[in-house]
């Protein structure tokens, strides 16, 4: 086990309905769960609550979940949050970020973030590997072409200078991305299963329905994505260096 004061940060940017929260968990237990590591590797903060976060060299790794805030609100926690991610990605900390936690990296970064022209994308969807992801530590070994779940309206409408494309679909055309050789982005959700999902196409049905399209019918086609999953256990093992893939990228 990793030394106690070089834990994995969970960084929390966000709730998921409250609801959901009581039967289901929240945006950390999901992506505390997917990790696979004993609690004791695994810290979790709120920068939104504190005045500081720790100090990058502290940390053995990052994950920074999703949020039902939008990046475009621009509130203070957002930009002090920016202002330490890019000490994180300097001192190359191995560093996932999830939907909310992708687009501040991008942004963070130099990119821009901005409301999807096509609405939202919510549901199962395909999300297919671009050439780079074969050489990616993270990706690197996945099928081509896997499911995963989505739920957005932002997207990352310019990533930074130097970033890598490493996944996306018809409707996104940067499911993923790399900065560097440690930092990555991922707008699908790999922390989500069908209930997860299930739950937040019911709660957005009416914006759903107010977009021309049936939320029955993308509850009928939800399906686990076991893939996209694998994502949050690979992280952790690059993290920790116990994958192969890790050991000969890191």
């Amino acid at each position: 086990m990793p030394d106690e004061d070089r834990r994995l940060l969970i960084v929390k940017v966000g709730e998921t309905f409250p609801d959901l929260a009581r039967t289901l968990g929240d945006f950390d237990d999901w992506v505390a769960a997917g990790l696979g590591l004993p609690a004791a590797t695994i810290r979790v903060v709120d920068p939104r609550r504190m005045a500081a976060l720790p100090d990058p060299a502290a940390c053995a790794g990052v994950v920074m979940t999703g949020a039902h805030a939008m990046l475009t609100e621009q509130a203070p926690w957002m930009l002090r949050l920016a202002d330490w991610l890019r000490r994180v990605v300097a001192a190359e900390v191995p560093f996932l970020g999830i939907c909310f936690g992708h687009q501040l990296l991008a942004q963070a970064l130099g990119g821009r973030v901005d409301y999807h022209p096509g609405g939202r994308e919510i549901g199962t969807v395909d999300i297919e590997l671009l050439q780079a992801a074969a050489d990616d530590a993270l990706f690197a070994g996945l099928p081509g072409r896997f499911a995963a779940h989505a739920v957005h309206a932002q997207t990352v409408t310019a990533l930074p200078a130097g970033a890598v494309r490493l996944a996306a679909n018809a409707f996104e055309p940067s499911h993923a991305f790399r900065c560097g050789r440690r930092a990555w982005g991922i707008q699908f959700h790999p922390e989500f299963d069908v209930a997860r999902m299930r739950g937040y196409v019911g709660r957005l049905a009416d914006a759903v329905r107010a977009a021309g399209r049936d939320p029955a019918l993308i509850r009928r086609d939800l399906a686990e994505a076991p893939v996209a999953a694998e994502l949050l256990p690979r992280f952790a093992g690059l993290v920790f260096a116990e994958d192969g893939v890790a050991r000969r990228s890191l």
